[in-house]
């Protein structure tokens, strides 16, 4: 089949706030760059809708979607809400869509599973807010659509799913969701002593997660010695019907929140991975914090489930708009010419560390 891509305008000027990481322009870097590129067509663009309170209290607290939503309306909370829901603390800030929006993104993963139902790929950049509680807001995630989505395809009669999460703060909101349930085994890569300080190599959430904190700096080298030696193999031996993919993008090395080493060659090498080991895959987005990378590399992945060939060099209109715009961190005041003109990073290859190679032994 050939896949869909969901997005959604609810993201173009959409900010948590002038001083927040989440203040950058993400998923329409994202879709405009595709669109620029030729690569998304009308017929398989897909808008993500609005869900309807049932279909968000399948795994969230309906006083919790209530708070949200007069956020929303006053624009502010009371000390009592943000105490109990975490809304305006903890860089969970009210902002105008405070609401809408990870409404939106939960509606377009839970539309991407519903769309492979009987199989097919679907690309949704909005998706990936992974650290999302039933009753709380967390590490800037109002609602868990990846959960959402996996709970879509178990009501749809999926009993065999895999969750893979690249994004370099562990997925706990998914990993606890699915605490002991056999159905969904949660896999995640991602940087050791970082927030949320969970997923140890030894947490195996009831026996139904697998978990690999890969140390500061790891290279686009060691990530594929993990995923060739350790991941893959798990995911063979459980000949999953569906994997879903949270392919956070703030591993990269010019991410301003962590401190690994990747270039975007590793998320298109786990796609091309991945892509075959299931009838149905669904990928997010999630962390990212560099409009540039984060931008070029979901479009990177976009292009790379459709077998695009990658240009040496962007056309002028992807040009422009990576041109445009503007990061008011360090890394954006001199921002090098590769960001502006290019998809596919320069590799980021290395050593791999002997902590690299225990991580990939058998547990």
């Amino acid at each position: 089949m050939t896949p869909l891509y969901i997005g959604s305008e609810i993201y173009r000027n959409s900010s948590y706030g002038p001083k927040h990481p989440l203040a950058v322009p993400r998923v329409s870097v994202c879709t405009d760059l595709c669109r620029a590129l030729g690569w998304l067509s009308e017929s398989a663009y897909r808008d993500a809708p609005m869900p309807s309170e049932k279909e968000l209290t399948r795994f969230h607290d309906p006083e919790y979607l209530a708070a949200l939503r007069q956020a929303e309306q006053d624009q502010t909370v009371s000390d009592t809400v943000r105490a109990r829901f975490r809304i305006g603390a903890e860089g969970n800030p009210v902002y105008r869509e405070v609401y809408r929006r990870p409404a939106i993104s939960a509606g377009g993963v839970m539309l991407a599973a519903r769309l492979t139902a009987q199989g097919g790929i679907v690309h949704c950049p909005g998706g990936g807010t992974h650290h999302g509680r039933p009753a709380r807001a967390a590490g800037f995630c109002f609602l868990n659509d990846p959960v959402l989505g996996l709970l879509t395809w178990l009501d749809l009669g999926l009993d065999n799913i895999v969750y893979l999460d690249i994004d370099a703060h562990h997925g706990d909101g998914v990993q606890d969701a699915f605490h002991d349930d056999p159905r969904v085994l949660t896999i995640s890569l991602h940087e050791a002593n970082r927030w949320p300080h969970t997923g140890a190599a030894t947490d195996r959430a009831g026996g139904d997660a697998r978990n690999f904190p890969l140390p500061a700096g790891c290279n686009d080298t060691e990530f594929a010695h993990i995923m060739t030696n350790a991941v893959l193999p798990l995911i063979d031996a459980c000949r999953p019907q569906a994997i879903m993919l949270q392919a956070g993008a703030d591993a990269l090395q010019e991410d301003p929140l962590a401190k690994l080493s990747l270039s975007n060659n590793t998320h298109r090498a786990v796609v091309q991975a991945v892509r075959d080991r299931a009838t149905r895959l669904v990928v997010l987005g999630g962390g990212g914090y560099n409009p540039w990378t984060v931008g070029r590399c979901w479009a990177l992945i976009w292009g790379s489930l459709n077998d695009q060939p990658i240009p040496d060099r962007l056309p002028p209109d992807a040009e422009a708009g990576l041109r445009a715009l503007r990061f008011d961190r360090a890394a954006g005041r001199n921002p090098p010419p590769h960001w502006f003109t290019t998809l596919l990073d320069a590799p980021r290859d290395g050593p791999i560390r002997d902590e690299v190679r225990h991580l990939a032994e058998p547990a």
